[in-house]
């Protein structure tokens, strides 16, 4: 998508760029762009394919980027041009299972359906021999379909042909095998020099190109024909490696149907689901998936949300629950009012996590990345001393050390070391996705994989955060009615947990809220607003006594409340105590068990909470959980500063006095069912509601930074041993190209195994 900002630093420019199938792909764009004056604050996502940045365009237009990326060899087009092309599929009836052949072609972006890379014939040079990039054309074809694949098979039958030839004339065969190694460079080279024109001498292109010549000049024909062949065959390994890691994130954008059953006075119509507007009602058929994120109004049926979350048993859903767009409708036909547009969806909101994630880098990617823009020039340098030095210091033959140092070039790619990290974050961003576990992003999950410390909020995420009210004790005149008809005009409008409890009630008895107005939160105090003609609240008992709201009695009568575990309110007018409502919010079934899996992990919990000590000892020691009690949002934020001095933080929250402690923290959490605020303000959300799923968030974060150093171990270890073993002659140019593409291959297929990756268990 392409947007623009009214700021003086220029527009923000957003496109998908096709081909980016290992790391120093990466690296190469977003240096020749960041070259361009007026470009500032540029991003290119290896995973998500896709490049943003900001542009002034007084200085250079967007046309001369998308030339700049193009003359390197790739495909660009703006983001929202992609979806151009989503009308010509057809995808059945509304809401039904996709076709996973053309689902794996679509990328969701909001409301457009992105096919990345969408300018397919625009790609100047794209799709010629030499360092082919992933073309979006070529997927769901197998290998030798596709343009890498036609590469390597003419490669092959050149080089084949040279044999042959030579078998019958080792003369003549020198030059057939000259001509294949030409034939095979020359797009090779035509790309090295595109780079160089952007300032870019030291790439693979490059690199390779002076290889295969420097080869030829002495003479090692046969060998620089067998090089350019590995070359394309490794190309064609790490396009589809690359692939797969993509089509992990690609299959997100499956769960959400493309069409919808609008019902419109009790007349139905399909129209694209991404059209659905909030207050809209659809149709969802038994086997349907729901078009959006809504409320059903009409009908019961059992929800599989295991698209979204992951949660494999179906939900009983019926009037009034909630319902995510991708679940699976699996018995019965439903009514749904839509309560968020197509680009707000919980899908679409997972998506947009996943494709923005590359952005929150991790600090070992950034030092990678740092390290990989000096390795290649040493590298080179290094070459050109194996080169020079012997035959001049010492007499050797320039032969037997030109070869050497040719061999040293092919080693200087450091593109299985850029790719290692990313991949990894690629996969485990994907992995947690499938389970309901959002991560924003590398540095998070580096973070997470770090915490010594879990604080939990209690209310919506310890427990349930649906209090039902057990007791009513009105005080003097007062009756249970009039108590409950002032609570509830007090609570009315309010999405407090405690404050739908007291409507839920009043509702039940039939009690009407007396009307009120100017309704006021006191911060981890209470409410007040005017009922009637005179002010009333609903507070603490805490806050009551200071405010003459209640008695010593109904102090004592509160304590005893909050000694069995449940919250007490007071309600009152002016000086007057009208009575106390208690209320009692179960914790959550596998909450004890979570804390028990953090232990194991040796992670120590808390949980803070703004409610009384007695109710937070209560629910405390059934979990076996330490507590702070009686905390205000800034305390709260305080004890996570605290914390953090004696290592990484975790915090996890649902509301709104949660997003201070969330952002302080070393990660914050915020429970799936929570408030708008919390989910932006979180670095991660776990959408099941499971407290279970902290430990398991955290499991997936340590196996990708394991993963990782395995990957960067693999990367550095396979070109130290090769440097080496180059140097000393014993491997040639052939091996040396086997190293770059086959340690960029290893270090993707590794990534690859965090897909599998189970975070609930460990393995």
């Amino acid at each position: 998508m392409m947007t623009r900002t009214a700021s003086e630093s220029g527009a923000n420019c957003d496109w998908t760029v096709s081909g980016m199938d290992c790391g120093s792909c990466a690296t190469k764009i977003k240096d020749a762009v960041a070259r361009l004056p007026g470009v500032s604050s540029v991003e290119v996502g290896i995973m998500s394919e896709r490049l943003r940045l900001t542009l002034d365009e007084t200085q250079t237009a967007r046309h001369e980027i998308e030339q700049t990326v193009r003359a390197l060899g790739y495909g660009i087009a703006p983001r929202a041009a992609a979806g151009a092309n989503k009308d010509s599929i057809n995808h059945g009836s509304a809401g039904g299972p996709e076709s996973p052949r053309k689902e794996a072609e679509h990328f969701v972006h909001d409301h457009a359906t992105i096919v990345p890379g969408a300018a397919r014939r625009d790609d100047s040079g794209h799709g010629s021999p030499g360092h082919v990039h992933d073309d979006p054309a070529d997927r769901g074809k197998r290998w030798y379909q596709t343009g890498k694949g036609k590469l390597v098979i003419v490669t092959a039958a050149l080089l084949g042909a040279a044999w042959g030839v030579e078998l019958i004339s080792p003369q003549i065969g020198r030059w057939a095998f000259v001509t294949a190694c030409l034939i095979g460079v020359a797009p090779v080279a035509r790309r090295a020099f595109a780079a160089l024109r952007v300032g870019q001498p030291f790439t693979i292109e490059s690199l390779m190109t002076i290889a295969a010549i420097g080869a030829l000049f002495i003479n090692a024909a046969e060998e620089a024909a067998l090089v350019v062949f590995l070359f394309a065959v490794g190309e064609v390994l790490e396009g589809v490696a690359a692939g797969k890691a993509r089509d992990g994130i690609r299959a997100l954008a499956n769960l959400i149907p493309k069409t919808a059953l609008l019902e419109v006075n009790g007349a139905t119509s399909e129209i694209p689901a991404a059209s659905l507007t909030v207050g809209q009602t659809v149709l969802v058929r038994p086997g349907d998936r729901i078009p959006a994120d809504g409320q059903i109004v009409e009908g019961a049926s059992g929800i599989n949300e295991s698209p979204v979350t992951g949660e494999s048993v179906p939900k009983t859903r019926g009037p009034g629950d909630s319902v995510f767009a991708g679940s699976i409708n699996t018995e019965a036909a439903l009514r749904i009012t839509v309560t968020k547009a197509a680009r707000d969806n919980t899908i679409a909101r997972i998506i947009r996590l996943v494709e923005e994630a590359e952005e929150a880098r991790a600090p070992t990617e950034r030092f990678i990345d740092r390290f990989s823009r000096w390795y290649m020039p040493a590298i080179v340098a290094v070459a050109a001393l194996v080169v020079l030095v012997p035959p001049l210091a010492f007499g050797q033959l320039w032969d037997t050390w030109v070869y050497r140092g040719l061999a040293l070039l092919l080693i200087g790619c450091p593109c299985a070391l850029v790719i290692s990290v990313p991949a990894s974050i690629a996969s485990a961003l994907s992995t947690g996705a499938r389970r309901g576990l959002l991560l924003k992003g590398g540095s998070v999950i580096e973070a997470a994989a770090k915490v010594a410390r879990v604080a939990f909020d209690k209310t919506g995420t310890l427990t349930h955060g649906r209090p039902i009210v057990t007791d009513l004790i009105p005080f003097g005149a007062t009756t249970e009615a009039e108590l409950l008809a002032v609570a509830a005009g007090v609570e009315t409008g309010s999405s407090h947990p405690l404050a739908i409890a007291i409507l839920k009630r009043a509702e039940v008895a039939g009690i009407a809220p007396l009307p009120s107005r100017d309704a006021k939160a006191l911060m981890g105090k209470g409410v007040v607003a005017t009922v009637g003609d005179a002010k009333a609240w609903v507070a603490s008992p805490r806050y009551a006594m200071e405010n003459a709201g209640i008695d010593g009695i109904g102090l004592r009568q509160a304590t005893t409340f909050e000694d069995d575990g449940k919250t007490a309110v007071a309600v009152f007018r002016e000086k007057t105590p009208l009575g106390l409502i208690a209320m009692r919010d179960e914790p959550r079934a596998d909450a004890s068990d979570a804390v028990r899996q953090l232990t194991g992990m040796g992670i120590t919990s808390v949980m803070l909470t703004g409610d009384n000590p007695r109710t937070a000892a209560a629910i405390a020691e059934s979990l076996g959980i330490e507590f702070k009690a009686d905390m205000l949002p800034e305390d709260k934020l305080e004890t996570i500063r605290d914390m953090s001095e004696y290592g990484g933080v975790i915090m996890i929250g649902d509301g709104i006095n949660d997003a201070p402690a969330l952002k302080q923290a070393s990660v914050g959490i915020a429970m799936g069912s929570g408030t708008d605020v919390a989910l932006e303000t979180a670095d991660a959300a776990i959408l099941r509601d499971r407290v279970t799923d902290i430990p398991a968030v955290i499991r997936l974060a340590r196996a990708a930074m394991a993963n990782i150093r395995q990957n960067v171990t693999i990367a550095l270890g396979l070109k130290a041993v090769f440097l080496v073993t180059s140097v000393l002659g014993l491997t040639g140019l052939w091996i040396a190209i086997l190293a770059d593409t086959g340690a960029t291959v290893l270090v993707t297929l590794n990534a690859l195994r965090l897909l599998r990756f189970d975070p609930e268990r460990g393995a």
